[in-house]
C-alpha cells in the first residue's frame, strides 16, 4: 500500500495533483463528468479586482507539443468570485481550493488577496505576479526580486492563509525571485508560468495572436519547468508547486524528485479533460512498480 498524500503549507493534500488556474474554470465543467473531489485540489481561473474581458481574438494559436495563449485573465472580478462562485463551488468540490489572483497594482494584489482570504473554502492564496506592473513600465512583477518582494509582503499582511507566489520563467534567475518571495513571508512557491512565444500567419505575415505575443505552454517546456524547480529548491525552504508541461504520473515523480511537493497541471486539461483523473488513478500503481511508498521519501532526491 502506497501513501500519495501531501502537506502543502499547512494542510494536508489526499495526492499532489492540481488542475492549474486557466485551465479548469473553476471545477463545475469538469465536476460533470468525473467527481473532482478525486484531486488533490485545484487552482482556479486567475481574478482580477475589476471584471475583464480579456484580451481580442484571436488568442489561442496551436505550436508543436503546445500552445500559445493570450487569452488576457478573463474573470468575472473577485466580488462575483468571493459573492456567488465559490459558494456554488461547496455543492461540487468539498475540499479547500486554491485561489488564483492577479493585479496591475500593488493595492490591487492586496484587494483581492484580502477578500479571497476571507473566504471559508479557500485554502491557499496563490498570488500570480506574471502581470504587468502600470506603474513600474508594464514589466512584470515577477521579473525584479524587489517588486516580487513587494507584493508578497503586501499580500501577507492582509491573509491568514497560505500565500504561495507563481513565478514567471521569463527571467534571468528565477532561483533569486524565489528567495526574494521566501525572505518577503511567501509560504510557498509555484512555478513554472508560461514562457512568452508567438507564431506568425505565413499568409497573412502577421502574428497569428492579436496580442502578437502569448504564453506557451504544453510537453515542450517540461524540461525547462523541471529544471526550474531543481533550481529553486535548491535555493529556499518553503513548499514548491510544481508545473509546466505536465501530463503523466511519470512527469508527476520527476517533479517531486525535482523538489515539488505538489504538482499542477495544465495545457493537458484542455486537451484531455480527464487527464487529471488519469494521473491521479495512475499514481499509486507507479508508485508501486518503483518501491515507493510515501512520496516524502523521494522529494527532492535527484539532488546530490
Amino acid at each position: 500500500m502506497v501513501n500519495t498524500k501531501v502537506t502543502l503549507c499547512g494542510l494536508e493534500l489526499d495526492n499532489p495533483v492540481i488542475p492549474a488556474s486557466g485551465t479548469f474554470g473553476y471545477g463545475e465543467e469538469f465536476a460533470a463528468l468525473y467527481d473532482i473531489n478525486m484531486l488533490g485540489s485545484f487552482s482556479f481561473k486567475g481574478t482580477t479586482r475589476e471584471p475583464r474581458f480579456g484580451n481580442p481574438t484571436p488568442r489561442i494559436a496551436e505550436c508543436s507539443e503546445g500552445m500559445l495563449n493570450s487569452v488576457g485573465l478573463q474573470n468575472p472580478g473577485i466580488d462575483e468570485v468571493v459573492g456567488t462562485i465559490l459558494p456554488q463551488m461547496k455543492a461540487y468540490f468539498h475540499k479547500p481550493v486554491i485561489a488564483n489572483i492577479g493585479g496591475f497594482s500593488v493595492e490591487e494584489y492586496v484587494d483581492c488577496a484580502k477578500k479571497a482570504d476571507g473566504a471559508d473554502n479557500v485554502g491557499w492564496i496563490e498570488v500570480n505576479i506574471s502581470c504587468p506592473n502600470v506603474h513600474g513600465g508594464g514589466l512584470s512583477f515577477g521579473t525584479s526580486p524587489a517588486a516580487a518582494a513587494e507584493v508578497t509582503a503586501a499580500v501577507k499582511a492582509v491573509c491568514k492563509k497560505p500565500v504561495i507566489m507563481k513565478l514567471s520563467p521569463n527571467v534571468t534567475n528565477i532561483a533569486e525571485i524565489a528567495a526574494a518571495c521566501e525572505t518577503a513571508g511567501a509560504d510557498g512557491v509555484s512555478l513554472i508560468n508560461t514562457l512568452l512565444g508567438m507564431r506568425i500567419d505565413l499568409k497573412r505575415r502577421k502574428p497569428i495572436l492579436a496580442n502578437k505575443t502569448g504564453g506557451f505552454s504544453g510537453p515542450a517546456v517540461f524540461p525547462v519547468a523541471l529544471r526550474m524547480v531543481y533550481e529553486v529548491w535548491e535555493a529556499v525552504k518553503i513548499p514548491i508547486v510544481g508545473m509546466g508541461g505536465v501530463q503523466s504520473a511519470r512527469d508527476v515523480l520527476e517533479m517531486i524528485l525535482a523538489g515539488a511537493t505538489a504538482v499542477q497541471v495544465g495545457a493537458a486539461n484542455l486537451r484531455e479533460p480527464m487527464v487529471c483523473k488519469t494521473i491521479v488513478e495512475e499514481l499509486p500503481r507507479l508508485m508501486a512498480s518503483l518501491g515507493i511508498s510515501d512520496l516524502s521519501e523521494i522529494r527532492g532526491a535527484s539532488h546530490g
